[in-house]
């Protein structure tokens, strides 16, 4: 995307005034997206995101330009920016890049360019049919499709050249039950790191099916009963309870500042020996996998807590610095306008060691949270709160009725040491994480897990 002397030159300039490592971003991205609205495609966005970020380190300060300006001139003025923005100091080199061939793990048999959009509004169109006509109910149905291709090259006054590109597919539908006075909502989003040959083994019609399915659950179901109990989470986005409540905790953007509930615990018992937790950005395919990062550093499988006890952050370059750990290939960024920070990829509960219908049995009275949704966390103190899409009320070890407005309540801390059963069905599911550098995309999962006692909220 950029030659080899410019890189050298722009590094050269963002280094002149005293900082000691600098780093040029470069980032074409073409993205479709398709929404589908009452029966119709309400809009197509087909659009190419392209620029440069430039970043001077002194220390662990940080200093940050971009610019969608790409010629010679603009990304030489990019560069002299950042420079001015550090200082009066003076320091000048000519770097010595040497460019590294990426070895790309993810097989793609259909890129999004190659697709036209016409099929990718069929595949849309399918599945938020298969939503209107799963129930008489179902009043309403949105979906949408979106799929991008993006490649980045980053290099760095230590001498990387890296380029990468990463491919990744989606769909989501959204659908409304509704009865007198009554409306209800339902939502699955699956997606992958491939392309369009990814709704061969997730056919359209199972999204809407099931996103149907979930709404007319709600709305037949009764509200949830308030109060402390023992609580079975699903498998899936189940895993969102240890990303926001646990996993924002482990990465070095707050840990190395000291704004973390897990700052100076490693090597600590911080879980139930039962949990092994871990971030995986080299699994093929995966939502949130890739080659390298937004810093050119290669993905790694990090295992943040093992058998309960931590194990390690997830740590970018910035966090390095202030940890003095080694960095775990996590930098991420939304887009070149954003400075990168230690973010999470693929990251779940694994499995453990006990059978899945035993932790229901084991279970007098609770609740079932087959499908999780949303919540919000603060990472200093590990407090949470989030919503239950779909919940059922156990009684005796067995799943009843269905139940609606369940909440989630508590610490980060509590919950991992509150997690008596881990399951052995693991699954993924795909969502959007948004921190300090943007949205990006990302796996939570676990096997269906049991939390002893957890504050439920309802009525």
């Amino acid at each position: 995307m950029i030659e080899k002397t410019l890189l050298s030159e722009l590094l050269s300039v963002a280094m002149s005034t005293g900082g000691d490592f600098a780093e040029v971003f470069a980032q074409r991205e073409h993205t479709t997206g398709i929404q589908f609205v009452s029966g119709k495609v309400e809009s197509i966005l087909d659009q190419v995101i392209s620029g440069v970020g430039i970043r001077v380190f002194l220390g662990t300060k940080t200093y940050y330009a971009s610019t969608s300006n790409t010629t010679r001139d603009g990304l030489l003025a990019c560069a002299a920016a950042v420079a001015g923005a550090v200082g009066e100091g003076s320091g000048h080199a000519v770097f010595d890049l040497t460019p590294e061939a990426v070895a790309n793990r993810h097989t793609v048999k259909h890129y999004p360019g190659d697709v036209q959009t016409r099929e990718k509004c069929d595949l849309l169109r399918e599945a938020c049919l298969a939503a209107v006509e799963a129930d008489a109910r179902i009043s309403q149905v949105r979906g949408a499709f979106s799929d991008s291709e993006r490649a980045i090259l980053v290099a760095n006054t230590e001498g990387l050249c890296r380029e990468d590109r990463k491919i990744r597919t989606r769909i989501a539908v959204s659908a409304v039950a509704s009865a007198p006075g009554e409306n209800q909502s339902g939502f699955y989003g699956p997606g992958g790191g491939v392309g369009i040959e990814f709704f061969e083994c997730v056919p359209p019609k199972s999204i809407g099916v099931r996103a149907a399915r979930q709404a007319i659950t709600n709305l037949t179901a009764a509200y949830c009963p308030a109060g402390t109990m023992t609580v079975a989470i699903e498998n899936g986005f189940g895993g969102v309870i240890f990303h926001e409540a646990c996993g924002h905790s482990l990465e070095a953007t707050s840990v190395g500042i000291g704004a973390s509930q897990m700052a100076g615990k490693l090597g600590q018992q911080i879980a139930n020996p039962k949990v092994t937790a871990i971030d995986d950005g080299t699994i093929v395919g995966g939502w949130g996998s890739y080659n390298i990062d937004d810093e050119g550093q290669p993905a790694t499988r990090n295992v943040l807590i093992e058998n309960g006890i931590l194990k390690n952050y997830m740590v970018d370059r910035l966090g390095a610095r202030r940890l003095g750990l080694p960095m775990t290939g996590c930098g991420r960024r939304q887009d070149y306008t954003f400075e990168p920070t230690s973010r999470m990829t693929n990251t779940f509960i694994a499995n453990g060691p006990d059978k899945n219908e035993d932790i229901i049995a084991s279970m007098e009275y609770g609740l079932y949270a087959k499908e999780m949704g949303g919540g919000s966390v603060n990472p200093l103190t590990g407090e949470f709160n989030f919503a239950v899409k779909e919940g059922y009320l156990v009684r005796n070890g067995k799943i009843c009725e269905p139940v609606r407005g369940a909440a989630l309540i508590g610490t980060g801390g509590d919950i991992l040491q509150d997690i008596d059963m881990v399951g052995q069905n693991l699954k993924t599911g795909q969502g959007v994480c948004g921190s300090s550098s943007g949205s990006v995309p990302t796996d939570v999962g676990q096997p269906l897990i049991r939390v002893k006692k957890i504050t439920v909220g309802g009525r």
